[in-house]
């Protein structure tokens, strides 16, 4: 990759895992609320999309569409409400994989054929998500991993969509302004738990503005510059970045089971894309 591309590369990659650790900072250590929390990054998103999308001479309601926003509002929702009580690197793992099952599970479903390597690839990461989710002394709690599985789920079918979607930063814009309304009504929903603090405000807001609204739009400049396996095989990163993070910045542990469970995960996903390109580039979750 030239200079460039390693540049962007790395920076996307960086801020999709700072998702995740500013999310659990944000849900732990401040009195911030999931919804709360949720509805500002949207928001701020949004803002700084359509910023981008204007000083490009375009127009933010032209892109998008209802359905993207919903999947959009459900990854969103899921993700906050999932780190209520997942640690980073376990919630990254989570979402990662569920993305990736998502989409290489469609494209089977459309008649894609994998080869050997590939189904021993498949076997492999659900044989690694089995072992993270079985009952033990560091499994992770069963609501929150099924809701990030959800949400996973949610930015898989999102990136689906997004194929032939247009240009990605207005089509993106679009989706996160149809998305705030939805943020409005889950937070009447969640308003007896609904509170906040500076702090809390200050990590909700980056998590928008910065780690997705130009997150994305750095990845999407970085995308052209790339290999559709290269891409695929980068945003293999992330669930790292951001264990690290947890790790370093957030003093949580790396347990064996996750240690483990993570590479199996990891490493199957990795054979997946490395013996065949089987799925569309996922617009990587964070």
């Amino acid at each position: 990759m030239q200079w460039r591309a390693v540049v962007l590369t790395v920076v996307a990659m960086v801020a999709f895992a700072g998702n995740s650790l500013l999310c659990r900072a944000a849900l732990r250590d401040t009195d911030i609320d999931a919804a709360s929390f949720t509805s500002l990054r949207l928001a701020s998103g949004a803002l700084v999309l359509a910023l981008l999308v204007w000083l490009r001479g375009g127009r933010v309601r032209a892109g998008g569409s209802w359905l993207s926003a919903l999947a959009l509002f459900i990854y969103a929702a899921g993700f906050s409400l999932a780190y209520l009580g997942l640690g980073t690197a376990m919630g990254a793992l989570l979402l990662f994989g569920a993305v990736q099952a998502t989409m290489i599970g469609v494209g089977l479903v459309r008649g894609d054929r994998p080869n050997r390597w590939q189904w021993l690839g498949f076997v492999l990461a659900f044989g690694g998500l089995i072992g993270l989710l079985l009952p033990g002394l560091s499994a992770p709690p069963i609501a929150q991993a099924a809701l990030m599985l959800v949400a996973g789920t949610a930015w898989g079918v999102y990136s689906l969509r997004a194929k032939g979607a247009g240009e990605p930063t207005l089509a993106t814009a679009g989706n996160f302004l149809r998305a705030l309304p939805l943020t409005v009504i889950f937070s009447v929903v969640l308003w007896p738990q609904a509170q906040v603090d500076v702090p809390g405000v200050a990590l909700a807001l980056a998590s928008g503005a910065l780690a997705s609204g130009l997150g994305y739009a750095v990845w999407y400049a970085a995308l052209p510059l790339l290999q559709a396996t290269t891409a695929a095989t980068v945003q293999l990163s992330v669930p790292v970045i951001a264990a690290l993070g947890g790790v370093l910045l957030l003093a949580e542990p790396l347990t064996p089971r996750l240690l483990v469970a993570g590479t199996a995960i990891l490493g199957g996903i990795a054979l997946v894309i490395l013996a065949k390109t089987v799925t569309p580039t996922a617009r990587s979750p964070g």
